[in-house]
């Protein structure tokens, strides 16, 4: 789990005011996606995923103040289905966790999953 903080807003800039979510929880996020914007007297920023995963918690919410180096919310890498759009589900092939529940996990077979498809995120297979 990686901690979204807010970014160096430029010199003498402190504090700055959460314009927007541009993700909800649970969705899933990569490298580069912006996550937020932030809002100041004089600049609008919009804080980027650094990490690839799914957006678990949002700390602030929206016209909520917020310092440079306040946690935003919390991105957890690996483990996700997003089956209605298609997506992937990515799992730890080493230990095989990501089974939906009864039988053989899906991600050790390599089989569809949730309408979309199985990976190994992990080492070991």
């Amino acid at each position: 789990m990686s901690s979204i903080k807010v970014p160096p807003l430029g010199e003498s800039i402190v504090e700055a005011t959460v314009s927007r979510w541009l993700k909800k929880e649970g969705d899933v996020v990569a490298v580069g996606d912006s996550l937020v914007e932030l809002e100041t007297d004089k600049i609008t920023v919009e804080v980027p995923a650094l990490e690839a995963g799914t957006l678990t918690a949002r700390a602030k919410g929206e016209g909520d103040v917020v310092a440079v180096g306040d946690v935003l919310g919390e991105i957890a890498a690996g483990a996700n289905i997003n089956g209605a759009s298609g997506g992937q589900r990515t799992c730890d092939c080493a230990s095989g966790s990501g089974a939906s529940g009864g039988g053989a996990d899906p991600c050790r077979r390599g089989e569809g999953v949730a309408g979309g498809s199985a990976y190994c995120g992990g080492g070991g297979d």
